[in-house]
């Protein structure tokens, strides 16, 4: 897999927004956030929307990398994500919630009926 490094530090912000919002509060903006990289007429976050998004972002990322961001949460293999692939995703790609209290606390798929 690509090995993604864009010269600044990352910082896991999932933790503070869970206990300022709740486990509810925080799958509404997970939710959020994918609505806001999808592509409105497919709901999906396709390569196409994901590509538009990161221009309009200002972030200068490779087709190679969109394609490695899109098949590492990808786990229907239809080449996009889905709501539920993308909090998936979300969760898997932050270190704290796999690794700290936070991530007992908070089960994706318990909030499947509000995420689909």
């Amino acid at each position: 897999m690509m090995e993604l490094d864009y010269g600044f530090d990352f910082e896991d912000f999932f933790p503070s927004m869970i206990a300022r919002f709740g486990a509810e509060g925080f799958i509404g903006e997970l939710c959020n956030g994918f609505r806001l990289l999808m592509d409105v007429n497919k709901s999906l976050i396709t390569f196409e929307s994901l590509k538009m998004n990161t221009l309009l972002l200002g972030l200068e990322v490779s087709d190679d990398e969109l394609v490695c961001m899109l098949m590492e949460g990808d786990l229907d293999g239809d080449g996009a994500l889905n709501q539920m692939e993308f909090c998936i995703l979300m969760f898997r790609l932050s270190p704290s919630l796999m690794d700290s209290r936070y991530g007992s606390n908070v089960n994706v798929m318990e909030y499947k009926s509000s995420i689909t």
